[in-house]
């Protein structure tokens, strides 16, 4: 039998979801032998060149990390590094099949849904923008179409009402240590074989893009929570009212009515706006070059900005 623990990994990955777990790895005695992620980026309002959160890790344990602009175009450093599988996690490259094909025991991938719902490439978002209950990580097979390889082992995780994308990610990201740990070796020793995902059940997601940061009231009142729930903590959902892009990062549904898009309220107490059939309470939210706030503590600085009947979109 094989030990996971006794190969080396070659571990592909970019976030801090794919940081949190590489991290977990090291720190429990897995062998990575080398950390493959994106070119470092400028960040801030300074533009200051930061590598990502897996190199950061991959730094801080003296791991070698290679960070290709684009991977098809430069393999030297895979190339030349001994390894025994590969492991990707929110990496944000398509791993060419040149590559795929150079582990012993073969190229794996965590991925934030369970499979074969949410291809693609952001599952997370689309599990809370579609209401769901539950959320999970696939280990997968990795193969030279997006998501499509053999699903080998899951793990689920409940959504509750109160998850929003930064509480649904820390979920995950203990639950793809654990898929990993708890799937992989029945992999490599060939006990599980893995199962073919259901074509006809398949569906994809897309990169959130500027626009679907726009809050659109015309739609239901559950639309616009889950859309500021699948967004928030990070980005912000938004909408312009006087040419200030002001963001929701938490609400709540309301049994009140009224052309979409007009406050309701606008009280020490609430601001409502009116959706397509219900409405919703701003709980946080957040105007430019400000903090995110509650509520209150917004309408103490800002009770000048909305009046009732106004029009937000």
């Amino acid at each position: 039998m094989v030990d996971i623990k006794n190969l080396k990994i070659c571990y592909f990955g970019t976030s801090d979801i794919s940081s949190y777990v590489l991290e977990k790895l090291i720190q429990d005695g897995f062998n990575i032998v080398l950390v493959v992620s994106q070119a470092d980026k400028p960040q801030g309002r300074k533009n200051i060149l930061t590598p990502s959160e897996c190199k950061q890790v991959a730094i801080k344990y003296n791991i070698p990390c290679f960070t290709p602009l684009k991977l098809r175009n430069d393999i030297s450093m895979i190339e030349s590094t001994d390894f025994d599988i590969i492991l990707t996690l929110s990496y944000g490259q398509i791993v060419p099949t040149v590559v795929l094909n150079m582990p012993k025991y073969g190229c794996y991938n965590l991925h934030g849904s369970l499979l074969p719902k949410y291809r693609g490439a952001a599952p997370i978002q689309y599990s809370l923008l579609n209401g769901d209950k539950e959320s999970g990580i696939t280990l997968m097979e990795m193969v030279d179409k997006m998501d499509a390889g053999k699903m080998y082992y899951k793990k689920t995780v409940n959504i509750e009402e109160n998850d929003n994308y930064t509480s649904l990610k820390d979920k995950l990201k203990e639950c793809a240590y654990l898929t990993f740990i708890e799937g992989i070796n029945d992999v490599i020793n060939g006990i599980n074989k893995g199962i073919e995902q259901d074509e006809s059940l398949v569906t994809f997601t897309s990169k959130i893009t500027k626009e679907d940061e726009i809050l659109d009231f015309n739609n239901s009142a559950i639309d616009v929570c889950n859309k500021i729930r699948a967004l928030s903590y990070e980005i912000g959902p938004y909408f312009v009212f006087n040419n200030e892009k002001i963001k929701i990062f938490r609400s709540e549904i309301v049994d009140k009515s009224g052309i979409p898009g007009t406050i309701l309220e606008f009280n020490k107490n609430e601001l409502i706006i009116a959706c397509k059939d219900k409405a919703i309470k701003v709980i946080e939210i957040q105007r430019p070059g400000k903090r995110i706030m509650n509520y209150k503590d917004f309408y103490n600085g800002s009770q000048n900005l909305f009046k009732k009947g106004d029009k937000l979109n």
